[in-house]
């Protein structure tokens, strides 16, 4: 039998042993929510307690080249949030808001006795209406600084600058490939909430202030953009065109000063057609539908599209037939209209009138395409291959606008038809985008420098002080600077006594070369359906800009020929750019 002493101490052996495991259970659980999931602990706790509401950057201006007009600007205003838990009557709180936002009050009601303890009520009120609502104070309801994008010339060079979601994020042109420079730094608007998620009374709330975007100079003249723009409305009217595409560079640098293709659109309304004839062909199409519409409307034709250019093209095949000494201008050369090769019959746009006995310089005048072929066959596929590619085509350009194409070349590796590289000496069967054209047309006014084109010349902050600067760049040297020279001298030919003559600006010394090209169609080239173009450089002896004119499917009934279509445009441009840079007039 066990003495009441030893039975005492063993009681309080094992009690002091079962305290000691549960006090060392409970400091090990305390230990785990401090140390091994305290910090998530007091993170979720955070989030029961405080509400972080997003403030929206002001996004960055851009502007013209100058720095002076702003092209996209962002408005202040507010957007309207809800804490619902602090809603007191939800019926009243509801018709008061109707009236401020323009909402159905049903609506309204309807989002504030939701599940959801914070919703969102409106993206977007004017300041006036959100200052009106702040000295409501309706329980509950959130007013908190917010700005939205706006384009005060409203369509002008749409197609360059694109335009932006409802949360300002870019989404085509400079919107887009320049959103990291716009944007800007989010700030927060912190309010402390209780556990029903109303904020607490006599919070103060924290605000971290958003930082604003920085702005975009671009390269594009707003004076010379609005030029271009008027030229090319009233040509695709003039012609009753599907399209018409007007672009103009600065040679020597490569600066985009102007890039138009009409129809287009308002960025502030971008899903909104600005005439008539496309509000009534949209109306019934389906959203998909309606979607391929508008992709087509925004996407910047002037870099995305790709075209047989015809015989605006045969300055590239004088280029390196000059080039190569293989000729000169007063080679002489005969056609009768027509010019066989392997694989078919070739005909001149005049073959009803044949040119006869031309020097080469008569043909450019002429715009032969029998002589072209013949000058092919000289320069065979290798060297014409050769200058094809140095001068551009086949590769995009680099300019920062998304979805430039590369055009389609014919593979140089491949051993080329007969009759597809003499159709390709004045522009058939070889497909090019307009700004590879315009930079290799830019590259002969440029000694025969091509550059890489630029569109984006700084990046500033809002106090002016360039952040970024973009400098000019060369890509490489195509042609000497005597057979630019050369060049020149032939496309002034043209506009004095070619096929050129409607590019003439009184005054000036114009230089260009016209393009008539069917479109090919299902495989087939179609007999009523065209694409005018007009290329010019002026002044010849000292280039200031270089002007691409393109007219897409002008009625046939006016008239289709690039001469009588394009060339006018061009030369209206011509004019009014050279008297605003306040270049003078060099002849009388």
């Amino acid at each position: 039998m066990k003495s009441p002493l030893k039975s005492a101490r063993l009681r309080i052996i094992v009690f002091t042993g079962i305290m000691f495991i549960i006090f060392f259970v409970l400091v090990s659980r305390l230990g785990f929510f401090q140390i091994v999931i305290g910090a998530d602990l007091k993170k979720d706790a955070l989030e029961q307690w405080a509400r972080d509401i997003k403030i929206d950057p002001k996004r960055g201006v851009i502007y013209d080249r100058k720095g002076v007009k702003r092209l996209a600007i962002s408005i202040d205003g507010y957007k309207i949030e809800c804490i619902t838990p602090d809603v007191k009557d939800p019926l009243e709180t509801a018709e008061k808001l109707s009236t401020y936002l323009e909402i159905d009050k049903e609506e309204i009601h309807e989002m504030i006795i939701s599940n959801e303890r914070y919703v969102k009520l409106k993206d977007w009120v004017d300041k006036e209406v959100g200052d009106k609502l702040k000295e409501e104070r309706i329980n509950g309801i959130v007013v908190v600084s917010n700005s939205k994008r706006y384009y005060p010339m409203n369509n002008r060079a749409s197609h360059i600058i694109g335009f932006t979601n409802i949360d300002t994020d870019g989404l085509y042109g400079i919107e887009k490939s320049y959103d990291k420079y716009l944007r800007g730094t989010p700030g927060r608007l912190i309010i402390n909430t209780d556990t029903w998620g109303r904020q607490l009374p006599y919070d103060n709330e924290r605000r971290i202030e958003p930082k604003p975007g920085n702005d975009i100079v671009l390269t594009i003249d707003e004076t010379i953009q609005h030029f271009a723009e008027k030229a090319a409305t009233q040509g695709l009217i003039d012609n009753g065109a599907l399209r018409a595409t007007v672009f103009i560079m600065e040679p020597n640098t490569g600066d985009i000063l102007a890039m138009v293709s009409k129809p287009d659109y308002n960025p502030n309304t971008p899903r909104v057609p600005i005439n008539m004839d496309t509000m009534q062909r949209w109306e019934g199409l389906s959203q998909k539908e309606l979607e391929i519409e508008w992709n087509s409307l925004w996407k910047p034709h002037p870099i995305t599209d790709v075209y047989e250019p015809g015989s605006t093209f045969k300055v590239i095949t004088a280029a390196a037939a000059l080039e190569e000494n293989l000729l000169t201008l007063d080679t002489k050369f005969y056609s009768d209209g027509y010019i066989k090769v392997p694989g078919g019959t070739l005909k001149c746009w005049r073959h009803y009138d044949p040119h006869g006995e031309q020097t080469f310089l008569e043909s450019m005048q002429n715009s032969c395409n029998p002589v072209f072929v013949e000058v092919s066959q000289l320069l065979g596929q290798e060297n014409l291959m050769k200058y094809i590619n140095a001068f551009g085509f086949g590769e995009k350009t680099g300019i920062d606008l998304l979805g430039e194409s590369s055009g389609i070349v014919p593979n140089e590796d491949e051993s080329l038809r007969q009759i597809r590289l003499a159709t390709m000496s004045y522009g058939q069967g070889i497909s090019v985008t307009p700004i590879q054209l315009l930079s290799a047309i830019s590259a002969i006014a440029n000694d025969g420098i091509l550059m890489q084109p630029r569109i984006v010349k700084n990046v500033i902050d809002e106090d002016k002080k360039i952040l970024e600067h973009f400098e000019p760049h060369m890509i490489r040297k195509v042609i000497s600077k005597e057979t630019s020279k050369t060049l020149l001298y032939m496309f002034e030919k043209v506009v004095n006594e070619g096929t050129g003559k409607y590019g003439y600006v009184p005054g000036y010394r114009v230089g260009g070369k016209s393009g008539t090209a069917q479109k090919p169609i299902d495989g087939k080239y179609s007999e009523d359906k065209f694409i005018s173009s007009f290329v010019a450089v002026a002044p010849v002896n000292d280039p200031k800009i270089v002007v691409l004119v393109i007219v897409d499917e002008p009625n046939p009934d006016i008239n289709i020929h690039g001469g009588k279509v394009a060339a006018p445009i061009a030369a209206k441009v011509v004019e009014d750019t050279l008297k605003y840079l306040n270049v003078a007039p060099q002849l009388n």
